[in-house]
């Protein structure tokens, strides 16, 4: 899938989002009945599951679910949507087989292998890239985690965006996002610990000591 810019948020994006996760989980029930399986948690992540917030116009949905299907299973299922699966502009390409441990995660590898789909964009409708993870991976946790503090704080998302379109700007001719997700790594890494003091809060607030 080819490199885009980064544009002004779409209130569409919402909706857009809601409408593939309804219809990836519909087309992946059956992975949910399987003997053992976990359920199938289907979510919309990424920045255009953030009001209000720039972004490339690529909706990101990730699934979740115990243990990793293989490829051809989430293929056979959403072939029909129009998903195939991405292999990658290279064999180190960020994120197509296995996603990189966040700083002071689990680092056990095999919760970390995943796999990923691509749909692209037909007409109005934009590109859908699809994350398919166990249910217990850390980086899983951690994109949701990332996507709800943005939308609860707008100091964070403004600044995230900031970088997002400085860091588009300079990779604008690229082929592929390799270059420009390695260099987005260092605003997140150094989001890591004002994300955690915010999750901390929550989680005292949430138990109704704070």
């Amino acid at each position: 899938m080819p490199a885009a810019t980064v544009d002004a948020h779409d209130p569409r994006w919402t909706e857009t989002g809601a409408r593939w996760t309804d219809r990836v989980a519909g087309a992946l029930a059956d992975l949910a009945s399987r003997d053992g399986a976990d359920p199938v948690v289907v979510e919309h992540i990424g920045s255009t599951a953030v009001p209000g917030l720039a972004a490339k116009p690529i909706i990101d949905l990730q699934v979740r679910t115990t243990p990793l299907p293989s490829e051809a299973a989430p293929a056979g299922a959403l072939g029909p949507l129009g998903f195939s699966i991405e292999r990658g502009a290279r064999p180190d390409s960020p994120g197509v087989y296995r996603d990189n441990p966040r700083p002071g995660a689990d680092p056990d590898p095999e919760k970390y292998r995943k796999r990923l789909l691509t749909r692209p964009g037909v007409g109005a409708e934009p590109p859908v890239i699809l994350h398919v993870r166990r249910l217990d991976s850390p980086f899983a946790a951690y994109v949701v985690a990332f996507r709800d503090w943005l939308r609860e704080d707008p100091a964070e998302a403004a600044a995230y965006e900031a970088t997002k379109r400085s860091l588009a700007a300079r990779h604008a001719d690229a082929d592929d996002y390799d270059d420009y997700t390695r260099d987005k790594t260092a605003f997140l890494d150094a989001a890591q610990a004002r994300m955690e003091r915010w999750l901390a809060d929550r989680d005292v607030s949430d138990t109704g000591l704070g």
